[in-house]
């Protein structure tokens, strides 16, 4: 990682809840060492022994750098990010009216079924009005094609499920193999790899996010129907989260061949509320128009959920897929038992008095570090674990529309009441997702799934104690 190091300084970052900034150390008199001095509106100048003072630029700290740095848990909101904002997103949008014919990025947006359920109860409407009205909106601004990612959630639950059934069946041969940790949360994976390492990512499953899984879709799939190489899509996902930044960024999700990511942007729910204030546009002024369809089996006039709650539902579908595949047992309800708290329950499945699976949700890093703990004990009694950054879920995340006027906690209810309206249907009966698996992938367990389905993590190399970045 290439550091900035600001000459005859010593200036550390501090990571906080808020920000990253920096923190001058004190120095002993006469040492001869340059003195940084911060003012009240953040601007801050170094003071040079012989008494010369300058203006130091605020410093730029790139996706890339932060995924390689070891100091922070989870760093994506405090990033001074430039590379994904919707400012980007207006650049391509104002290149492509100039462009001449044939040079045009084709221009995909993916949105998450949290981010439009939050824009739901800004705006007071339904979740299908939301998306029938983004899709306008988008499209108004020059957007060619408006997806859901729910759709790319069914591939990403059901390689979950298949993974947890194969490691359920191999835990006598590897103490490894179980619990199964979910994977869709990228502060959680940041959090793991740069704090437990080693440890903890043999746990961790390889299933893609669905953000993930709809860039393997759009820049592979929807690129070779559109007859485009990857690099002519510019690819941009809404989504609940400032880490989903961070995980667009990952080499492992970049294209070498043809230099370009999976996903080129990620935007925030406020950030798209922000785009909507700036182009003068109220979301339910907007005539709706309907979302796009991958293929010609998904019917694209509603939008589509799953069961399981906001954060996508993967610890009821891997549950029931794994009573049934592997001890007969059809699961209608999943029961869920609170904890310690709201944000860690379990839920467990009973024959004859003997337990065969038990599962855990685990929210909020309070909770994962407790889990963590357990698991470095050999105390950890769940087989998977449904594992997310923010307390209360996805639905919660930092990237999502605060209550201007209203208690934060009412504001949540009326986004799960909203999410959990929307039609929900079971992932192997999705319209469209075995047709991809066949003609697409060449297969459920091809080495082509496993390639555009599945990801790998990487252990961080701590390089300072704490939460401190020697910059």
């Amino acid at each position: 990682m290439n550091r900035g190091i600001l000459p005859e300084t010593d200036i550390f970052w501090k990571a906080t809840k808020s920000c990253i900034k920096p923190v001058t150390v004190a120095k002993k008199p006469g040492s001869g060492i340059a003195k940084i001095h911060i003012e009240d509106d953040g601007s801050y100048f170094q003071v040079n022994p012989d008494g010369r003072s300058q203006k130091l630029e605020k410093a730029k700290v790139s996706l890339n750098d932060c995924l390689a740095c070891s100091g922070c848990v989870t760093s994506a909101e405090t990033i001074l990010i430039t590379q994904q904002s919707h400012e980007e997103l207006r650049k391509v949008l104002d290149a492509n009216k100039v462009a001449a014919p044939g040079q045009q990025r084709l221009v995909v947006v993916s949105v998450s079924p949290q981010s439009r359920a939050s824009l739901a109860a800004r705006f007071q409407l339904d979740s299908t009005d939301t998306a029938r009205k983004l899709t306008s909106f988008f499209k108004k601004i020059g957007v060619h094609f408006v997806f859901d990612t729910a759709f790319a959630r069914n591939f990403s639950l059901l390689e979950s499920q298949k993974e947890f059934v194969q490691r359920f069946r191999e835990q006598a041969n590897s103490r490894e193999a179980l619990p199964m940790l979910a994977s869709a949360c990228p502060g959680w994976i940041c959090y793991a790899e740069k704090t437990h390492g080693n440890f903890i990512l043999p746990y961790i499953s390889t299933a893609r996010s669905p953000q993930q899984v709809m860039g393997s879709l759009i820049k592979d799939f929807f690129a070779q129907q559109q007859l485009l190489t990857p690099d002519k899509i510019y690819h941009v996902t809404v989504m609940p989260c400032y880490d989903k930044k961070l995980e667009a960024s990952r080499p492992d999700f970049f294209n070498q061949e043809y230099q370009t990511r999976d996903v080129d942007c990620v935007l925030t729910t406020g950030e798209v509320f922000r785009l909507l204030e700036e182009e003068g546009v109220s979301l339910s002024e907007l005539e709706p128009v309907p979302l796009d369809g991958l293929t010609r089996s998904v019917s694209a006039e509603e939008p589509t959920s799953h069961r399981g709650g906001g954060s996508g539902g993967y610890l009821e579908h891997v549950f029931r897929h794994a009573a049934q595949e592997l001890f007969g047992i059809h699961v209608a309800d999943v029961t869920y038992q609170p904890m310690r708290n709201k944000d860690f329950q379990e839920v467990t499945l009973e024959r004859e008095g003997q337990v065969l699976l038990r599962f855990a949700v685990a929210y909020g890093f309070r909770n994962i570090q407790n889990l963590v703990q357990k698991l470095k004990r050999g105390r950890c009694p769940y087989h998977y674990v449904e594992v997310m950054a923010c307390p209360s879920g996805c639905l919660n995340g930092g990237g999502q529309l605060k209550a201007p006027d209203t208690e934060g906690r009412e504001l949540l209810q009326q986004v799960e009441r909203l999410y959990s309206m929307v039609r929900t249907e079971a992932p192997e009966d999705a319209p469209g997702v075995q047709e991809l698996y066949q003609h697409w992938l060449q297969g459920e367990d091809s080495e082509r799934a496993s390639h555009l389905l599945h990801t790998q993590y990487h252990a961080v190399e701590k390089i300072n104690s704490g939460l401190s970045i020697r910059w």
